[in-house]
């Protein structure tokens, strides 16, 4: 790249939120001030002392992430919730302590003991390697509460910008201003990264994996392309306007589509919503939703020493169920473990949780807790009246699907599993002669498939759900669920795509569920074309041999 900031020239990612966005770069470094660092004098703290002032300062970064928890919904919520946790977390003290005693000073053992974190995040893979973004994180933010600082992080702009970061922690993404935050643009991460996915939530065009993101020069007029996943530096700004208001045009006509979901030949697609607690279903089923695709109950136990009893699970329960009374609602069982850990079900010291006793399979050596978990969705479907089905994480078996199937059916619900796991895939036709639906994670099933953490830079075109792996995964589920008759669904991100909606639509996905903010622009795109486009944007996709060109292979079929 050149190093003049009026030479044009193009930086290329992986596009995960569409949207065209032109302003001046802001770039985020994120780090406390060097000066500050030098100038405190660690020698002046005994080991009680300064174990007393990192226990100071972990609480007052902790209780902000509950702070912005609190304001959030959804992922954002649930991000916030796990780094508040993270925050607190004892064995992190505990090896911050080991250092002060070994002799090291205050800010030394505090770098030490999160890189002994990190070491063993990273080498478990997987989902838990994504929290050494969080790490990093929490140590910034308690450094500059030792040192005097105000916290790290994004400061929102006085004017609009374009947000460019080596990443971003979900701390500040979840709070992020879609005013006047562009767009963003990241060097590192993938598309089913934290940062992704609440992107997607605040509906910001968003490009990951960018090389050569933080070369760019801060106040350098920017051109993001989140279809393309291009960003252009310097380019012609009246070209540049005029892509800008043509993408704005489009959304504001996006606005006017009310549902409900089908092609323009009338082909019936059902329009759902991702939530996670009653405040994120109300603000859902105010839109034009057909009801709720994945209820993520895991937000009720996350920040539980204890489990709750079955009727504070149904109290709970209910106020995402009240809301859709006449529609219904797909409650996910608890999907803990990995990335998301509950006090008193997750297993401790694993080699590697990504892998490991998560999901479903907490229930394996306790029973009981998926029992009063299914106790009080039953109570809650009884006391709402909202028909309510039931789905299972992380089934890797037809013979773990009978079973929890069976065990649905007794508490008179609707059982499915969700296909997250390769084999669940390949053996999508017997599932279903046991379920009565299945609902494809696109996010984990992509990252099993492909084998990739889900924040290794250079793996993100990996972790990209149209990589052809992938989608010829989806097309054998969508098939088997055609043959059995029976609906299959998308509810990882991938069904917030409104160009891969197309592709999995023309596979014979019969539903699509997403965070509330994609909901028009995806049903409008479905509106726009028939089902043998659809069907023909599919067949493209699936003969490509990698994202870029799958994408570029349907933007042909559709005109888009």
């Amino acid at each position: 790249m050149s190093d003049s900031p009026s030479a044009t020239s193009t930086l290329r990612g992986t596009p995960v939120v569409p949207g065209v966005a032109y302003g001046p770069a802001l770039l985020v470094r994120g780090e406390v001030s060097p000066d500050a660092i030098a100038r405190f004098d660690g020698s002046a703290y005994d080991e009680e002392r300064a174990l007393a002032a990192y226990d100071d300062a972990a609480i007052a970064v902790a209780e902000g992430f509950a702070r912005r928890a609190d304001k959030a919904s959804d992922a954002a919520a649930e991000v916030l919730t796990a780094s508040a946790g993270l925050a607190r977390d004892k064995g992190l003290r505990s090896a911050v302590r080991k250092r002060l005693t070994a002799g090291d000073d205050l800010l030394a053992s505090v770098h030490a003991g999160v890189e002994q974190f990190v070491q063993v995040f990273s080498s478990m893979g997987g989902l838990m390697a994504e929290r050494v973004t969080d790490l990093r994180d929490i140590e910034r933010r308690v450094v500059a509460h030792l040192v005097g600082e105000p916290e790290p992080g994004v400061q929102m702009p006085d004017r609009p910008a374009v947000l460019v970061a080596e990443d971003l922690a979900p701390s500040d993404t979840a709070t992020l201003d879609p005013a006047v935050v562009l767009a963003l643009v990241t060097e590192r991460g993938g598309p089913t990264s934290h940062t992704a996915i609440i992107a997607r939530q605040l509906a910001i065009p968003c490009v990951v994996g960018t090389s050569g993101a933080m070369t760019l020069v801060a106040g350098t007029p920017l051109l993001v392309d989140g279809v393309a996943g291009t960003i252009e530096s310097s380019p012609d700004a009246d070209e540049a306007e005029r892509l800008v208001a043509a993408d704005r045009a489009a959304r504001e006509a996006l606005e006017t589509w009310s549902g409900p979901g089908e092609t323009a030949d009338g082909t019936r697609v059902k329009i759902l919503a991702n939530v996670a607690d009653g405040e994120s279903a109300r603000a859902a089923a105010s839109g034009p939703v057909e009801g709720v695709g994945l209820f993520r109950t895991e937000l009720c136990f996350l920040n539980r020493a204890d489990e709750p009893s079955a009727e504070e699970q149904a109290s709970i329960y209910g106020e995402v169920l009240a809301p859709f009374s006449g529609r219904y609602v797909v409650v996910r069982t608890l999907d803990a473990g990995s990335d998301k850990p509950v006090a008193f079900a997750t297993h401790e010291g694993e080699e590697n949780p990504a892998l490991g006793v998560r999901g479903l399979r907490l229930s394996f050596d306790n029973p009981d807790l998926l029992v009063r978990q299914l106790d009080g969705i039953a109570a809650a479907a009884r006391e709402t009246g909202t028909e309510t089905w039931v789905m299972a994480p992380m089934v890797a078996t037809v013979a773990e699907a009978a079973e929890f199937a069976a065990a649905v059916r007794e508490h008179g619900l609707r059982p499915g599993v969700m296909v997250e796991v390769p084999s669940a895939a390949l053996l999508a036709h017997r599932m279903l002669e046991v379920v009565d639906f299945l609902s494809i994670g696109t996010n984990d099933l992509t990252q099993y498939t492909m084998a990739a953490d889900r924040m290794a830079t250079d793996l993100a075109h990996l972790t990209d759900a149209w990589q052809p792996a992938v989608l010829q995964l989806i097309a054998i589920t969508a098939e088997a669920g055609k043959q059995a008759g029976k609906p299959v669904g998308v509810c990882g991100e991938a069904a917030a795509d409104p160009l891969l909606a197309c592709v999995l639509v023309g596979m014979g996905i019969t539903s699509l569920s997403m965070a509330s903010a994609a909901v028009r622009p995806v049903g409008a795109r479905l509106a726009s074309a028939t089902m043998d486009h659809f069907e023909e944007a599919a067949e493209a996709a699936l003969a490509a041999s990698d994202p870029a060109s799958a994408r570029d292979a349907v933007r042909r079929v559709l005109g888009a």
